[in-house]
């Protein structure tokens, strides 16, 4: 059995028992006005983190889900895009796609602005995304990716790459590993479907995605998600596993290399009122201004006295350099 096949098989349990909490730490439903979450979506809600930005929302896109779930993401996006096919989910396990289904039907009884035309439900995998090219403005996913090993998911994003219209975003919420995952934890495939074992490092996770071709990224969220405790998994010492929610952007990568925010600043100490790098980023003294990691390393090396330059907050919501 490969390891897909083990996860479907585990997705097709939990869609059919829910066990609250089994194999992610589950993130707080998003509180809106005249939105009422079912129990059932809640007891279902296996994400690691959150892909429903609100920032990213406005004009009531067009969402590709990818790996539905219970359905509890899909009926949030619908909450901003109140039409017919606004949400595609696309699920590969029948199980769940039911459930999601079930799920949705009751949500339409429990809220009286949704409809469950808003959510289409498609059988379909991370691979072979049923739609055209330049086909929608967000395609997201909670906690299915870090189950790929990593040529599986280069594949994914570059077909999410390709589904999204140009300036589209991709929304994800995944597992980071603080360092390395031994090979003997990455080739158990019941903890790769748990999302217990086959999270890449936050540099190897970005790395991949900007290979993909997206132009920018930003870091929406980085906290603790799992340990994994040296006694049971026969590691040397223990090892911290982090949930990271992010949105990269479907841009051209600049001639310097892509943009990565993750919350850092650059504030000018200098003696003029106003600095200016010939590159197109303006600081006013004493002011901080967001700047991506790229921009960050380099006003530092060209006025190392003169720019402070902040730790990274793992957290950004635009308004920055680029």
């Amino acid at each position: 059995m490969t390891y897909l096949e083990t996860a479907a098989q585990f997705y097709r349990e939990v869609a059919e028992t829910p066990q609250v909490g089994l194999c992610c730490v589950q993130s707080t439903p998003l509180q809106l006005p005249g939105l009422k979450v079912p129990l059932a979506m809640q007891e279902m809600n296996y994400g690691c983190g959150t892909t429903v930005h609100l920032t990213e929302l406005a004009n009531q896109p067009t969402v590709l889900y990818v790996g539905v779930g219970g359905g509890l993401e899909a009926l949030q996006f619908a909450y901003f895009s109140r039409r017919p096919g606004a949400v595609i989910a696309v699920e590969p396990v029948a199980a769940m796609r039911e459930a999601a289904a079930r799920n949705l039907a009751i949500a339409a009884q429990e809220n009286p602005w949704f409809d469950t035309s808003f959510v289409e439900i498609c059988a379909g995998d991370a691979f072979n995304l049923p739609v055209a090219d330049a086909a929608v403005d967000v395609v997201a996913q909670n906690c299915l990716f870090n189950i790929f090993e990593p040529e599986d998911l280069t594949r994914a994003l570059k077909e999410a790459f390709r589904v999204l219209k140009p300036g589209g975003r991709l929304q994800m919420s995944d597992p980071i590993a603080t360092r390395p995952i031994p090979l003997h934890l990455q080739q158990d495939e019941r903890l790769r479907a748990m999302c217990l074992s086959g999270a890449l490092t936050y540099q190897e996770y970005t790395q991949l995605i900007v290979n993909a071709g997206f132009g920018q990224v930003e870091i929406r969220a980085r906290r603790p998600y799992r340990l994994l405790d040296a006694v049971t998994y026969n590691l040397e010492e223990n090892l911290l596993l982090e949930s990271l929610d992010s949105v990269s952007f479907k841009v051209d990568i600049p001639e310097d290399g892509a943009c990565i925010f993750t919350g850092k600043t650059a504030i000018y100490a200098g003696t003029e009122p106003l600095f200016d790098d010939s590159a197109g980023h303006l600081l006013q003294r004493g002011i901080p201004a967001a700047v991506c990691d790229k921009t960050a390393a380099k006003l530092a090396a060209l006025k190392p006295t003169e720019i402070m330059i902040t730790d990274s907050t793992w957290h950004y919501n635009g308004g920055g350099c680029c």
